[in-house]
């Protein structure tokens, strides 16, 4: 495995994560709630947000293999009693995640297209194009694996808001095992969630495509 890909991929992870778990932060505190500020959490500072598994280790083992990348961070903590909306103030703190990952992989895509780097051919084989590519396809994965509706995943905050009372205590016993709940996830459904990613980043960047008139 080249380690000039392997730093790459580690580099996109930092930046990418990071303003993943900061954009949660930051909708947390427009909503009212400033429990991410004070434990240090409304911060661009990737130290506060590393997990070393999810965030490191996970997708390193997963780029080394060569299979779609995905992971994760610290969750970014909040009070749904000081969020306004309630349910629903809390699924828009937990969706602003994966939808900076998006927004990053389409303005990476753009990036690519303006700079000439993405064209119909197909991506540029320089290290500009591996660095756009790497950030693209990291960042649709990091999107779709944290809207799966599992908790402690990002996405099961928006059953949280739609789901009966007792739908949601269930959620809740699941979400305070966390991690534990991720590992099992990746060890007993990883090739099916490979499929899973994989299909969506072609889905996505055919989406892409069509939006830049590349096709």
């Amino acid at each position: 495995m080249d380690i000039g890909y392997i730093a790459i991929v580690i580099g996109v992870i930092l930046v990418s994560m990071t303003l993943h778990e900061a954009m949660h932060a930051f909708v947390g505190y427009w909503l009212g709630d400033d429990t991410a500020k004070k434990q240090g959490r409304l911060t661009l500072n990737p130290i506060k947000h590393i997990d070393p598994f999810l965030t490191i280790l996970l997708p390193v083992m997963l780029a080394i293999v060569g299979a779609p990348i995905f992971g994760g961070a610290k969750p970014v903590p909040f009070n749904p009693e000081r969020v306004k909306g309630g349910e629903w103030g809390a699924a828009l703190i937990a969706i602003a995640g994966p939808l900076t990952n998006f927004v990053i992989a389409f303005i990476l895509f753009g990036i690519g297209v303006v700079s000439g780097v993405i064209t119909t051919a197909g991506i540029e084989a320089s290290l500009a194009g591996q660095i756009i590519l790497t950030g693209i396809y990291v960042n649709i994965g990091f999107f779709i694996f944290n809207m799966l509706p599992i908790p402690p995943l990002d996405g099961s905050r928006v059953l949280y808001a739609l789901a009966p009372e007792f739908v949601r205590r269930g959620m809740e016993a699941v979400e305070r095992m966390g991690i534990v709940i991720i590992f099992i996830l990746v060890m007993v459904a990883g090739s099916a969630m490979g499929s899973l990613l994989g299909g969506a980043i072609v889905g996505i960047w055919d989406l892409f495509t069509a939006i830049f008139r590349l096709s």
